[in-house]
């Protein structure tokens, strides 16, 4: 089930930089018609939500941190 999700966000994140790749060709281009550049947004709505997924679906498989091993930081100085 692992594999299956991996290569499903595999997938998703290469899909999300071939619209972003789209994308900027559209928004450089100072003629491009409304309809292209708002397709662009939709697009880049729907990649960036996968991208979201696969960032919340991977830190959900973290492990929690352990607090009492993680070195204290030292306060910034104040001026």
């Amino acid at each position: 089930m692992s594999r299956l999700a991996d290569t499903a966000e595999a997938q998703q994140l290469t899909a999300g930089a071939d619209v972003l790749t789209r994308a900027r060709q559209v928004l450089d281009d100072p003629v491009s018609p409304n309809v292209e550049v708002r397709y662009a947004a939709i697009r880049l709505t729907e990649c960036l939500a996968d991208a979201l997924r696969v960032a919340e679906s991977r830190g959900m498989r973290l492990p929690e941190p352990d607090t009492a091993a993680a070195p204290e930081r030292d306060s910034p100085p104040r001026s």
